[in-house]
């Protein structure tokens, strides 16, 4: 049996929450991506826990406790100040939405809880002595670098459409490849993805858009229709086709989202429909709106210096981002030097406001505003210093 030795942190910081619920008589193992990332050497972000005691008795023995999901059996316990999901060994049956199961029953042993996990290597358990339980020969995919579902891989996807999308999303984040039989039943199944919220489709389509093996992840996203299934790619795999040969993977959910706009051709007055059948936030929308109306700009000709202004300069570092990975050749040291020497940065850095118009005599209306906008426009350009007495001398010229 595998055993590690010198535990991160992490878990030491959350065995005593293990030795409590051994000490009660009742079994504990951390389990599913916490272990899987130990064994990789990557980032742990949430410690899970499985155990026999059933959620009340969990509850009795830590003070303080969350019912996240306690008819599905699990409770949130927080202990010195983090927090920790523990959930009671279970199996589940009776799948109506494609997504949670209709029904939960509790079981006293590890291996039926782990038997209805999604993929092997997500199926690992530890105990406190730090041996790693392996009952579907997970070490050796992890070994191999392949995402292969638990059992039956027809029931594992029956069960959660949505593992379809997790595990393109895995092969992009780990960098492994999909096991052939794992491949073929998302091929045969793809359709059942039509059951999933696109919430959760975006939040897996964007952790395997920004992976670091996003192109190859991709592929078999294409490979397998899953991209028939997710809103306004249907019928689109030809244009979607370019994305695994482009230079470089995107690493920002802003250039995943402008690519996919760019390579399916969507309109301009498009987008904004597009990013919210995708559920996006108005904030995300509004950035790749900006990023794609400068990418066109840019691929056609050579931006102003108030053009550059308006981008503003998060906008014009994603918009370059896109530009390299698409492969537009672009100046793009020429871009940001230019930005950089920009007298203003943003319109708060003007020196007047339309109150100093005002007090120089310039009536309220459209024209103080037109006013405003020449002058903000004269001081990028240069023509024109930031000062209030060139902007006073320009106002009596006028």
């Amino acid at each position: 049996m595998m055993k590690i030795n010198n535990l991160p942190p992490v878990f030491t910081a959350a065995l005593p929450v293990l030795i409590k619920l051994e000490a009660a008589g009742y079994e504990a193992y951390f389990v599913g991506g916490s272990v899987r990332d130990l064994l990789l050497n990557r980032h742990i972000h949430d410690i899970d826990i499985a155990t026999s005691a059933y959620p009340e008795e969990v509850k009795e023995l830590f003070t303080r406790s969350i019912d996240t999901g306690i008819k599905h059996g699990t409770v949130t316990v927080l202990y010195e100040n983090e927090s920790y999901e523990i959930t009671t060994f279970r199996t589940e049956s009776g799948y109506q939405d494609y997504r949670r199961p209709d029904h939960v029953t509790f079981v006293q042993n590890l291996s039926e809880d782990l038997k209805r996990r999604d993929f092997t290597i997500n199926a690992l358990a530890m105990n406190t002595q730090g041996e790693i339980i392996d009952l579907f020969d997970g070490l050796a995919d992890l070994k191999k670098h392949v995402i292969k579902a638990v059992g039956d891989p027809e029931k594992r996807f029956n069960e959660d459409a949505l593992r379809m999308m997790r595990a393109v999303r895995f092969m992009s984040q780990l960098q492994f490849k999909l096991e052939t039989q794992t491949e073929q039943a998302v091929k045969a199944h793809h359709e059942l993805l039509q059951k999933i919220s696109v919430e959760r489709i975006r939040d897996e389509f964007v952790k395997m858009g920004i992976g670091p093996h996003s192109r190859q992840a991709f592929q078999v996203f294409l490979d397998t229709q899953l991209s028939e299934d997710v809103p306004d790619f249907a019928g689109k795999s030809d244009l979607l086709a370019i994305y695994p040969s482009l230079k470089f993977n995107p690493n920002m959910e802003t250039s995943l989202w402008a690519i996919i706009i760019i390579l399916l051709k969507i309109q301009d007055s498009q987008i904004t429909k597009f990013m919210r059948d995708w559920k996006n936030s108005n904030a995300m929308t509004a950035e790749v709106e900006r990023v794609v109306a400068l990418f066109d700009l840019i691929s056609e000709r050579t931006p102003t210096d108030f053009e550059l202004f308006e981008a503003g300069k998060e906008t014009l570092l994603n918009t370059i981002d896109v530009a390299h990975i698409l492969g537009q050749p672009i100046n793009s040291e020429a871009l940001v030097d230019r930005y950089v020497a920009l007298p203003i940065k943003s319109s708060s850095e003007l020196v007047i406001d339309g109150r100093f118009l005002i007090n120089a005599g310039v009536v309220p209306g459209p024209r103080l505003g037109k006013l405003l906008t020449d002058i903000k426009k004269k001081v990028i350009t240069g023509e024109l210093a930031n000062t209030k007495d060139a902007v006073t001398a320009y106002l009596n010229e006028k």
